[in-house]
């Protein structure tokens, strides 16, 4: 079943409306407010991956290990994944989104029926009431692993590269998401497979996100205060500022770093590390004047996996501090309660 019409954020934006409709304003104590000028220095750390796999490995895997535990949230230089892939990325989402008609983009509306669907949307929860605050931002849903979901007749026809790229780009952020998710074990004293091993077969989305111009950005969010509900997840964003990263109870503007990736920790892997490393809280903000374009890449288990503390890291002195649920059931709960900060993660805690 198609998405229920409605008329999408860009075009909202592009109708030229003074005002944000009543459905995109937050509560007040959800709303964006000018950030505090001494954190205006402050981003989150940058680690240049260079050497990983050899002479710098050892000092790449203590930085990941210090930032996953005090940040959940890093960003990555020289990691692999060609300039030339990233800049072709963005350019066939910004060509889908702001030279395909309107009503060419809504033949591939996602279906809003069901949680995490493929295609072309604006509400962000599935089955969201119409008292739900929504998000100023419209986005297209990729499935592209495992390759037995991927089906790119349901991606854009337009621009003609868009599917080439679209499936070059998944290759190459699923084997940068197993070096990371390698790094990361090994920072815990692990093997290298330990994380991925308790993830079992990687689901792959990729999710490309556009923010218009908002006439009132002071009152709603391009997308809600949340941790992603998965393993991994890896960011491009281009040259326009939005995305924030919650860091002691402040939110932490991350500046756009040229054909940088941001990598955010995410729910399983602080179940998986038993809390010594936390998924990042995040949102992103709404501007005035540009667009915004982001493109996130989830690294997710398979459906029926139990996840847990990794039995390594539990002893007598750390006993698991998460109980272990059927994932299916964590990404259910996320979907049906809402994304609001941790609170479902927090629901494990034992």
């Amino acid at each position: 079943m198609a998405e229920t019409p409605r008329l999408r954020v860009q075009a909202l934006s592009q109708i030229g409306i003074s005002h944000v409709p009543p459905q995109f304003i937050q509560q007040p104590e959800n709303r964006p407010v000018p950030p505090i000028k001494s954190l205006s220095t402050i981003d989150i750390p940058v680690i240049d991956l260079a050497g990983i796999d050899s002479d710098r490995s050892d000092e790449i895997r203590n930085e990941i290990g210090r930032v996953c535990e005090e940040w959940g949230a890093f960003q990555v230089i020289n990691h692999g994944v060609p300039v030339r892939l990233l800049d072709d990325m963005r350019n066939v989402g910004l060509t889908f989104f702001h030279d395909l008609p309107m009503e060419e983009k809504l033949k591939y509306a996602c279906d809003t029926s069901a949680a995490a669907t493929e295609g072309y949307g604006t509400r962000m929860l599935a089955g969201a009431g119409d008292d739900a605050v929504l998000d100023w931002r419209d986005y297209f849903d990729h499935h592209t692993f495992p390759l037995s979901r991927r089906n790119p007749s349901r991606w854009p026809h337009f621009p003609p590269q868009y599917r080439e790229v679209v499936a070059e780009y998944a290759d190459q952020m699923k084997l940068l998401a197993h070096k990371l998710l390698a790094s990361i074990s090994q920072s815990l004293g692990l093997v290298a497979s330990s994380i991925e091993h308790a993830v079992g077969e990687i689901y792959q989305n990729i999710t490309l996100s556009y923010y218009p111009p908002c006439p009132q950005p002071e009152l709603t969010l391009g997308l809600q205060a949340h941790s992603d509900f998965g393993a991994i997840t890896l960011l491009t964003q281009d040259d326009v500022e939005g995305l924030q990263v919650l860091k002691d109870g402040n939110w932490i503007i991350v500046k756009p770093l040229s054909h940088a990736i941001i990598v955010l920790l995410s729910d399983q892997t602080e179940i998986m590390t038993n809390g010594k490393y936390r998924s990042a809280i995040h949102r992103a903000i709404a501007n005035s004047s540009k667009a915004r374009l982001s493109v996130a890449t989830f690294h997710d288990p398979a459906k029926p996996k139990i996840i847990s503390p990794i039995a390594d890291l539990i002893s007598e002195s750390c006993p698991p501090r998460y109980r272990a649920v059927l994932y299916s059931d964590y990404v259910s709960s996320w979907y049906t309660k809402g994304p609001e900060g941790k609170r479902n993660i927090d629901s494990l805690l034992l």
